[in-house]
């Protein structure tokens, strides 16, 4: 089941959070800042993750810190063309592919709840009436509550 609530995805009870990334992605900005600040490992083990396994747009990278939710990184953007420049901005095809890795990654880790922000339409530069129905196709299906955050309250737990 697909609700669309109001909140701040830091406060929710899901099992899972998922948000958009870059591969290779600083972490400087919009929710993966907040995730960085919350959780710093969460960073240090991306950054190792990118170093060592090269991920391209479309993979997904799973984290699981302790006692806390998993969080799904979706490569919807893409890579920085060097190691110093930004990466670059999200597209439909990368947002498709994640999708497509993250349904398989939620049914193999048994996750039975999943908050997901408007992946993309943030510094990826997508629009949400594109996206929404590419979320809404793949995750339909699912047997799961899924919460998206379609309105950002700082610090408000949404009515999950």
């Amino acid at each position: 089941m697909i609700k669309y609530v109001e909140g701040d995805i830091l406060k929710s009870k899901a099992k899972a959070i998922a948000h958009g990334v870059a591969p290779n992605d600083d972490f400087k900005q919009g929710l993966a800042l907040s995730l960085r600040k919350q959780w710093p490992s969460l960073y240090k083990d991306f950054r190792h993750f990118c170093h060592t396994k090269n991920p391209k747009e479309g993979d997904v990278w799973a984290w699981k810190g302790v006692g806390g939710p998993i969080i799904f990184n979706l490569m919807t953007q893409d890579a920085p063309k060097t190691r110093d420049s930004h990466p670059g901005k999200a597209s439909l095809t990368n947002i498709n592919h994640s999708m497509k890795n993250l349904v398989k990654e939620l049914k193999e880790e048994g996750v039975d709840s999943l908050a997901i922000t408007k992946v993309a339409t943030g510094v990826g530069g997508m629009d949400w009436k594109d996206v929404k129905p590419l979320l809404e196709e793949h995750l339909k299906g699912l047997d799961m509550e899924i919460y998206i955050y379609e309105t950002y309250k700082e610090n408000v737990s949404a009515e999950e």
